[in-house]
């Protein structure tokens, strides 16, 4: 079984930079595609960015595309989504998962392990 953390959230100005990290424990981590959804108050928990396991392929929503980059170190069992040109719509509790079920990556549903989440806040 993965557990997963979060850290790396904070308080930060609207064009700011910040990175998330997540560490896995678990032996199995380099063979789970992971991922990075979001959840702002009164709203879904959406997609954010996902990292395969196996092809290594990067997949963005299109709110994110060009400013959010998810990366991954096997070695050391790590996630990370480094985040720039931060903007207020950006506010929201970030969680990464493990997608342990086989469908779209873009689909919380079929990611069944989950971090308890790390708050980012951009307000000037």
């Amino acid at each position: 079984q993965v557990h997963l953390v979060e850290s790396g959230g904070g308080l930060v100005l609207p064009g700011d930079s910040l990175r998330l990290s997540c560490a896995a424990s678990g032996r199995t981590f380099s063979w789970l595609s992971m991922g990075w959804f979001r959840q702002a108050p009164g709203k879904e928990r959406e997609f954010v960015a996902a990292h395969t396991w196996d092809t290594r392929t990067t997949y963005y929503a299109d709110s994110v595309k060009g400013r959010f980059t998810i990366s991954r170190d096997n070695a050391k069992n790590m996630l990370y989504l480094q985040m720039n040109n931060l903007k207020r719509e950006d506010t929201a509790v970030y969680y990464c998962a493990a997608k342990t079920v086989a469908g779209p990556v873009t689909e919380k549903r079929f990611y069944t392990i989950w971090g308890q989440g790390t708050q980012v806040t951009v307000s000037s």
